[in-house]
């Protein structure tokens, strides 16, 4: 931790927060406002030097300067934008925080639109003189993969002005629903047992191993959320036709195309991947959740006993140091390298790790940009589900190091790869647990609760796919009252879940605190395919470890500078193959019959 950054202590010990200095001193700081007027300045002068002259550009093998020139802009206005959301994520309650984010955000997106003519020119490049330009230029050529998306996203494209006009106009649309969502749920208030805790803690509750503790906890969520059920109602009808609008005007078939695009992934291949879990809830979860009653002596169990721990599971509190002890042992055993790249994380001022009134709910691993480096957010409450998070993000921050050298464009992975090593971390960490613990009962416990897991990160988050997919295609019929989206989740719960599970009063209210429904719709798909690549990727290690790592490190470092299906060949896996997904999902099956074999 540098000499700078503060640290927050309790019952956890020394718990990191951030050091944004590498970023800028401060929002008020010569330096920020230094980096804003160069901003200002290099989108100025880059719309003077290449507006309208991209062809021409392409022909006389130059247009790499552009690119080059694009990427310095991007570099540095991702830098500035990375700041003012990292301060406010620390406290998105403080309205100079949130002015601060909101004054640079309107800054960056007017900047922005400077430089908006530069993709949409590039698609009006013949494909000949642009295939011909990248055959003849090495470095133009690093950029196949991202001109061929491009492509894809041409017949999508308007013309100049409109997008202009949408991109403006995108401050006061989804940008501006987005944080008021974020500002509600931070300032949200929960009566626990006389207690007053926010939404994170309150979560939180859910896993205890006192039952009345976790009712209380979801009696609590069920009334706060319900209260606030019209705003985040109105929330979601608006952001539900806001993106209808942008989807019609652009010529899109079906509602998560836009997503698919982004994530540079077939639709029939998340469709195959939907339909192999939807396929599987009878084996996965309705299974495990009968047994799951059974153990806890029940016909059924209550919708807050869904991730209770089992009775004889290992409820130690874990301090800061065990659990970062713990993770990177796991990942230095996979590979010293992969913990080497990990090790600055604990003393650079990376991690935000306490939780506090006001911070963002959840974790995160925000990548910032190529010149800097990552930042993980962290709520950390000390149980082992913690160190699976810590083991999560830090991949997340793995990856994005590794990527970097790619630069700002090609650095970026899609979301069907952004999972990867997360999820690959989260394993490594898990066996690492698993191998350690020679109690049968505590491994017994060990396991149910990576089965649990898994559940949440394949079969929930799927179906908060075809939530999504439902709420969308209501919503283009009228806008939708809160009792019809209630139950539009409690149908899409007790398919995914089974009847082992009991939708109790209130649980009606959850979706409306899922943060992805709002800031990134569809993108929830992305952890099913994350954790079902994963899953297939650490088959093969177990096969054949040698020269996986290797491997493993050249798909990290690519970003996104390759489609999935050639990042995948070296490893013998085509998502395309519903044998892929079948692979992925035998192995959490594997668990549930290991668990059933060894029930006490």
């Amino acid at each position: 931790m540098s000499a700078t950054a503060q640290k927050g202590h309790n019952q956890f010990g020394n718990l990191p927060v951030w050091d944004l200095n590498d970023l800028y001193p401060g929002k008020d700081s010569p330096e920020f406002k230094a980096a804003m007027d160069e901003a200002k300045s290099l989108a100025t002068t880059f719309e003077t030097t290449y507006k309208g002259k991209l062809a021409e550009l392409t022909t006389s093998g130059r247009l790499i300067e552009a690119i080059k020139d694009s990427e310095v802009l991007g570099d540095l206005t991702g830098r500035i934008g990375s700041f003012s959301f990292l301060q406010y994520a620390q406290k998105s309650t403080d309205p100079d925080r949130a002015k601060f984010m909101g004054d640079t955000n309107e800054a960056l997106t007017t900047l922005s639109t400077k430089v908006l003519f530069f993709e949409l020119e590039l698609n009006r490049i013949d494909d000949a003189t642009l295939e011909a330009a990248i055959d003849k230029d090495p470095e133009l050529a690093r950029y196949r993969t991202w001109f061929a998306d491009l492509r894809k996203a041409r017949p999508y494209q308007l013309d100049d002005k409109l997008e202009e006009l949408f991109h403006d106009k995108s401050v006061t649309a989804y940008s501006a629903w987005n944080r008021l969502f974020d500002e509600t749920l931070s300032s949200l208030e929960f009566e626990v047992d006389g207690e007053t805790l926010n939404l994170e803690s309150t979560l939180h509750l859910l896993s205890e191993k006192d039952e009345k503790k976790r009712e209380s906890a979801f009696r609590a969520l069920g009334k706060v959320l319900a209260a606030n059920g019209r705003l985040f109602t109105h929330i979601t009808n608006v952001l539900a036709k806001d993106k209808e609008i942008s989807d019609r005007w652009r010529g899109y078939q079906d509602i998560a195309d836009s997503r698919h695009m982004a994530n540079a992934v077939e639709r029939e291949v998340v469709d195959a991947l939907q339909s192999a879990v939807q396929a599987a809830y009878p084996r996965l979860s309705h299974r495990y959740y009968k047994m799951k009653a059974k153990w806890f002596g029940k016909d059924k169990l209550n919708a807050w006993d869904r991730n209770a721990p089992l009775p004889t599971s290992d409820e130690r509190i874990w301090d800061w140091d065990s659990a970062v002890t713990t993770v990177l042992d796991a990942y230095g055993r996979f590979s010293p390298e992969l913990a080497d790249v990990a090790k600055p994380f604990f003393n650079s001022g990376w991690i935000d790790a306490p939780t506090g009134n006001g911070k963002l709910s959840g974790a995160f691993a925000h990548p910032t940009v190529p010149s800097a480096h990552p930042y993980l957010m962290l709520n950390y409450l000390g149980r082992t589900r913690d160190i699976m998070t810590l083991a999560h993000e830090l991949g997340h921050g793995v990856h994005q190091r590794l990527a970097a050298a790619q630069g700002p464009i090609l650095a970026n992975t899609p979301l069907t790869l952004a999972e990867t090593a997360s999820v690959f971390g989260e394993m490594l960490t898990f066996r690492a647990l698993l191998e350690k613990t020679t109690d049968p009962q505590q491994r017994f416990a060990l396991l149910s609760g990576k089965v649990e897991d898994m559940l949440n990160t394949v079969v929930r988050q799927i179906a908060f796919y075809t939530f999504e997919r439902k709420v969308h295609t209501a919503r283009r019929q009228g806008e939708l009252r809160t009792e019809e989206i209630n139950a539009l989740w409690l149908e899409v719960q007790a398919e995914s879940l089974g009847d082992a599970i009991i939708a109790n009063e209130g649980y009606e209210s959850f979706w409306a605190y899922i943060p992805h429904f709002i800031h990134s719709p569809f993108y929830v798909y992305a952890y099913a395919f994350g954790d079902c690549l994963v899953n297939s990727l650490y088959a093969q290690y177990e096969k054949a470890s040698d020269g996986f790592a290797e491997r493993y490190f050249e798909l990290l470092k690519a970003g996104g500078s390759k489609h999935h299906s050639e990042l995948l060949a070296p490893f013998g896996l085509d998502a395309k193959d519903p044998q892929f997904w079948t692979l992925g999902l035998s192995m959490i099956e594997g668990l549930i019959d290991e668990l059933e074999a060894t029930a006490p």
